[in-house]
């Protein structure tokens, strides 16, 4: 079971960055690899179990499920119950912490899943690259940050 773990400094108030991070419908505004979302059912996008529907921009459906959400961790985690991608029994968890010598942001980014056999670091690298680290930059863009 891969495990995959980036973490990342946001050069913003962890309060700033955790009101773009809790809506769980809203990584297509910022994320690049998303090219739609919506929550099913008309729930709202913080409450827990709800299901976020999304398209990704190189093609594909995927079907994640909030499991836990909270404003006094600044954390979230989420799973997958539908990807074409074949990362099996993912969970991914979020957190957010102030840095408070410079009143920016550390951000940890990690999850676990099941690969078919092989396929381990390709999707480890997949799912680090393409996913956390392109997100980290994305969100410095979305937030006007001049190291992005």
């Amino acid at each position: 079971m891969p495990k995959v773990y980036r973490s990342t400094i946001i050069e913003a108030p962890v309060e700033a960055v955790w009101e773009i991070l809790r809506d769980f419908n809203g990584h297509d505004r910022w994320h690049p690899t998303i090219a739609e979302s919506q929550i099913e059912r008309g729930h709202p996008a913080d409450k827990v179990g709800c299901i976020r529907k999304f398209q990704i921009s190189a093609g594909g459906t995927l079907r994640e499920q909030l499991l836990t959400l909270s404003d006094m961790e600044m954390a979230l985690s989420y799973c997958l119950l539908e990807t074409p991608i074949p990362l099996l029994n993912y969970v991914a968890h979020l957190r957010l912490s102030p840095v408070t010598d410079t009143d920016a942001t550390f951000w940890e980014w990690e999850s676990r899943f099941d690969t078919p056999k092989g396929r381990e670091a390709e999707l480890s690298e997949l799912v680090g690259e393409n996913i956390y680290m392109s997100g980290f930059d994305a969100i410095r863009t979305h937030m006007g940050l001049e190291d992005a």
